[in-house]
This record gives C-alpha cells, structure tokens and sequence, in this order.
C-alpha cells in the first residue's frame, strides 16, 4: 500500500463516535481561536488586497468580517489568508507551524457551499489536524531547518484531508486528492515577516480544497507521489532525510490535537518571540519595571527562531511582528502586548526606538537549554542602579496542552477579536454555538452570526 493510500485509509476512519472527549473539547478551542483570528485578520492588508484582486465569484461560502459571499475556492483562499494575517493563530509544536489555519478555512467554505452538520465538520478537523501532524514527524524538523513553511507544506495534506473527509470521497479518490495536494505544496521561510508569508496559507487553503474538489470529479495522480524518487519526500527533504516509519503507528495515538495539543498565542505577533515576551512580562511586574530604569536588556532564544525574528530595526509593522527585540520594548514600556503595536508604523515610537537600542538579542546553548528545547527563551535585565533580574522558561504560557490557557483567557481573546467587526448583539450567540458545536444539525447556523448586522437566533438556524 502506498504512503498516500494508507494515509487514505486513516483519514476516513476516523469517526466522530470512536474520537475521545478531549479531542472535541480541543477541537472547539481551535475552532473558537481560529474565528477569532480569522474574523479580526479580515481587516489586515494583506487579506484586503487578496480579497480586492480574488473575489469576483459568486457562491454561498461567507468571506469572514464582510458579510459577502463567493465561491468556496475564493472564500479558502481569502480567509485562509486572514487566518494567518495577524500571526495570531495557534501552533503545533508537532507541525512547526500553526495547524488550524491550513484547514479550516478550507472546511467553513465548504461546509457554506454544500452543508455539514457540527458532528461531521470536528472530525473532518481532527483527521486534518492528525494527517499533517503525522507526516511532519516524518519530515521534520528538517524541511523547517531548510527553509520551507511547514504551515503550508505540510498543512496543505491536512486541509485536503479535512475536505475527503467533509465530502466522504472513498479512498481511492482521497489518495489522489492527497497526491494532487502534494504537487500545490509551497512556501518559502525567506517571506517570513512580509504579506506573503499569509498568502502562504491563503495559497495553501484554495489548493487544497481545489485538490479534493479534482479528486472527487475523477482527476488522476500519480499514488505514489511520496514515495516516488522525484516525488515529495525526496523532493522536499531529500533521500535519508525523512522516516516514514514515524506516521502511521503513532495515529491516535494519542490524537496530536489532545497530545502535546494546540499551542494557543495571546499576542499577535511571531510565536517565536512569545517566550522572552512572557518573560519580559513576568520581570516587569514583579519587579515593577518601567524603562526609565533598565540600562539594558538581554534576550536568548533557540536559534533556529532566531533566524527569523532577531530585527534589531524593524522597517515596517509586519517586520515589527517578528522582531524580538521589538515585541520585547514594547512587552517593558506597555506591560502588554496588542495589535495596535503592529499597526499604523507604532514601531516608529520614539519610546520605543529607545528601548531598541537597549536590547541584545542572541541563540542560547545547550548550557541554557536542553539540546531538544526549541520552545524557551531567557531574558536578563541590568537597571540603572546595578541590579540584575533575569527569567527562564521552557516555554510560552499556552503552548501545550498540559499548560493551556485558562476559558476566560480565550473568550477574552475571542471577543478582542471579534468586537467592532461583527455586530455586538452576534458575539455571544456566537461564543455560545461554538461552544456547543458539536450539536449544530446545519453549521451554516455559526456562520450566519459572522455578521455586521444583528442575527436572530431563529434566522440564524
């Protein structure tokens, strides 16, 4: 059997019934962060501009935060690009990358054009959400360390699982949905920090669901397209660089959605300045730190995080997102971070670009950190008067699982999101239906409350 085919044979195995409680309970939270996030990168510029030159179709799939309808190809695309326009959807410590946005986007345009109950569109997520966490133990961290975006590379085999699954294609034709997939996988690490990177998801989103609706209609692909000596995984990570033997036995076992689980960020900006941003937090209170007293600040993350987010000058608010030294200033000056920090050029504070000046940031060893952590970070502080505080953590508050953020932390951030975009009378129905997802005969009754305009309870189902 080919790597496609068993992956196949998994993906539509997976029911709703044989799925543990906590799977669907992290399933919901990924459902209500990734609305959030969507809702509010709607009104990012780079979602605008896709949505400017994309739309132009018409169809039944909602364009979250306008309130316009398109085609189901157009809405993934679009709001796959808003999912990830404000780097403020979750992560995987598993994957890499952020999990949920390469795939549900793809199942919200798909579930508005054709209908799914709430049942039906979990678990479709939940067997996206194990495909691309399976196949990134096979491929990574190598083909992140080479300079591809896991995001989408391998997020793409999650969200064309996601849409199998959603349309109940056998599995014949989802081998060669997934096989179609692999050869619309892309996404290039060096356009971190610029619009593209969420057009990488956007791209992603639209090519995935394009690969199921190909499959579906009897398009062909080649079954062997992982294995194949030209195929994607030599391609991608080249031969001796991957190990299969990691994907299928592992399967549910546990489910990666519940173990190590979603990674939920509280601040929109790269995940991998969030460790030194708690930490700066953290110091900042407990010593009651204001910049007037601090002569210096020295940062340490892992360096392959680094890479992409050591911007001691930001030159723009996306460049701002991934800067260390940036999210670190403001986390001492504000006491918080917010995405106002990350518009309108706020990085050209001259508050801020004195703190800049004061920050060092470098890779920490394997004396600070245990050579597997790549989640840590430390920050030490010298104050103007000689004292030295410092802080170490393993990892941001959220990441895992075992460490998740408390319920009134997520709908604190949910109705940050949401509020001035869709009608204030909507974000408690709609809070209230995600809460209980599972139970919708009909989603199409959450996305009707993706609204500018009030939404009756009775209009909405």
């Amino acid at each position: 059997m080919t790597i496609a085919a068993e992956f196949a044979k998994h993906i539509l195995a997976t029911r709703y019934e044989d799925l543990p409680p906590q799977a669907i309970h992290w399933a919901r939270i990924g459902l209500l962060d990734t609305v959030g996030v969507t809702i509010a990168g709607s009104r990012d510029d780079s979602a605008r501009i896709v949505s400017k030159v994309t739309t132009g179709s018409s169809g039944k799939s909602l364009l979250f935060g306008q309130d316009k309808r398109t085609s189901a190809m157009d809405a993934a695309q679009i709001n796959g690009t808003a999912a990830h326009a404000l780097d403020f959807d979750d992560c995987s410590n598993t994957l890499g990358g952020h999990p949920s946005a390469p795939i549900l986007p793809v199942i919200f345009a798909l579930a508005d054009d054709t209908g799914a109950s709430g049942k039906d569109f979990l678990t479709a997520y939940v067997a996206g959400f194990e495909t691309e966490c399976k196949l990134s133990m096979c491929v990574n961290l190598y083909q992140y360390t080479k300079g591809w975006h896991p995001t989408v590379t391998v997020g793409i085999f999650g969200g064309t699982a996601a849409a199998c699954h959603l349309l109940r294609l056998d599995e014949e034709k989802t081998t060669l949905a997934l096989c179609i997939a692999a050869s619309m996988a892309a996404g290039l690490k060096s356009n971190l920090g610029t619009m593209t990177k969420p057009l990488h998801v956007g791209n992603c989103a639209r090519s995935a669901l394009f690969a199921a609706l190909l499959a579906r209609d009897g398009f062909t692909s080649n079954p062997r397209t992982f294995e194949h000596k030209m195929g994607y995984l030599n391609v991608f990570n080249g031969e001796g660089n991957y190990d299969t033997s990691k994907i299928f036995p592992q399967w549910g076992a546990p489910w990666d959605i519940v173990k190590p689980g979603i990674a939920i960020k509280q601040y929109t900006c790269c995940g991998s300045t969030h460790p030194a941003v708690d930490a700066t937090l953290d110091l900042t209170h407990e010593y009651d730190l204001t910049p007037e007293k601090v002569l210096k600040i020295e940062t340490w993350t892992h360096p392959r995080r680094l890479e992409h987010t050591n911007r001691p000058d930001p030159r723009s608010d996306v460049d701002a997102r991934f800067s260390v030294q940036y999210t670190v200033s403001r986390a001492l000056a504000e006491r918080r971070i917010v995405n106002d920090y990350f518009e309108n050029d706020a990085y050209q504070d001259p508050k801020i670009q004195s703190i800049l000046k004061r920050v060092q940031s470098a890779a920490y060893t394997t004396a600070q950190f245990p050579a597997d952590n790549h989640f840590g970070a430390e920050v030490r502080i010298t104050l103007t008067d000689g004292r030295v505080v410092s802080k170490k953590l393993d990892q941001p508050y959220g990441r895992t699982s075992d460490n998740p953020l408390p319920a009134e932390r997520l709908k604190a951030k949910f109705d940050g999101c949401v509020r001035d975009i869709i009608h204030d009378a909507n974000m408690a129905p709609l809070y209230d239906t995600i809460q209980g997802f599972e139970k919708l005969a009909d989603v199409r009754t959450m996305t009707a409350l993706i609204s500018s305009s009030p939404v009756r309870a009775a209009a909405a189902a």
